[in-house]
């Protein structure tokens, strides 16, 4: 008799904006080694509701539980993504956009002290609309998204760096999965993008079982041991063991 083992989690992986899966390389090495599944998105970074609404599609293909995990803006995308998905059952967000209903992202970053990521900003024309696409400068890439790698990893990382549309950081939330899912969240503390004392914020407000990491935003690639661990612990009480 085998009785009744709970499946366990499959983990998907959403990116934020200026990076693509990648990021996830070293976590995903590390939950591997942990026996976990792992799945990671491509976020499009368009705009706030068609990403959550891709991302939702997508996790509906699991037959399995699954711990959502996004890093950057990829937080605002599994907070609205997992909101009526039944078999989520915890989310992480890593350095991420945890919003409330009725908020966008530009919101919670107006709110707190700017960050040096507010002028390494710049938006190239599209040849299809008005918006452009905003990407960082390439010369300011390392100091504020990855300051805490070298710049043999962070001179590639800038020319491979996927852009968001302006939109996507004017979206505003619809009723947060936070409120009705337990959550995890890995504040960076010498983040240059997303203000820490926002993440704390965001993170208290959610109720979130904190972990503190000293790292730049980029904190999946420094310390992909460190956020594999907390993904593991929400991966272990989302199985129920």
């Amino acid at each position: 008799m085998h009785g009744n083992t709970p499946t366990p989690p499959t983990v998907v992986l959403v990116h934020g904006a200026f990076a693509d899966a990648s990021v996830w390389s070293g976590t995903i090495r590390s939950l591997h080694s942990a026996g976990l599944a792992v799945s990671a998105l491509a976020n499009p970074l368009r705009g706030l509701s068609q990403d959550a609404a891709y991302v939702r599609s997508a996790v509906r293909r699991f037959d399995a539980p699954v711990v959502l995990v996004g890093h950057g803006y990829g937080g605002a995308v599994i907070t609205q993504a997992a909101t009526d998905a039944d078999n989520i059952v915890a989310l992480c967000y890593v350095a991420a956009l945890g919003l409330d209903e009725g908020e966008c992202a530009l919101d919670v970053m107006s709110r707190f002290a700017p960050m040096p990521s507010t002028d390494a900003l710049v938006t190239a024309a599209l040849p299809t609309g008005p918006d452009g696409e905003l990407y960082l400068r390439a010369e300011r890439f390392r100091q504020v998204y990855a300051a805490d790698l070298s710049s043999r990893v962070t001179d590639v990382l800038s020319v491979t760096q996927r852009p968001i549309a302006p939109g996507a950081l004017t979206g505003r939330s619809g009723p947060p999965a936070w409120a009705s899912k337990p959550s995890w969240y890995a504040i960076a503390t010498a983040d240059r993008m997303l203000n820490p004392t926002a993440q704390r914020f965001m993170a208290q407000r959610m109720a979130a079982t904190e972990y503190l990491l000293d790292a730049s935003h980029a904190v999946p690639r420094a310390r992909p041991a460190a956020v594999a661990a907390m993904i593991r612990e929400a991966a272990g009480r989302g199985a129920g063991v």
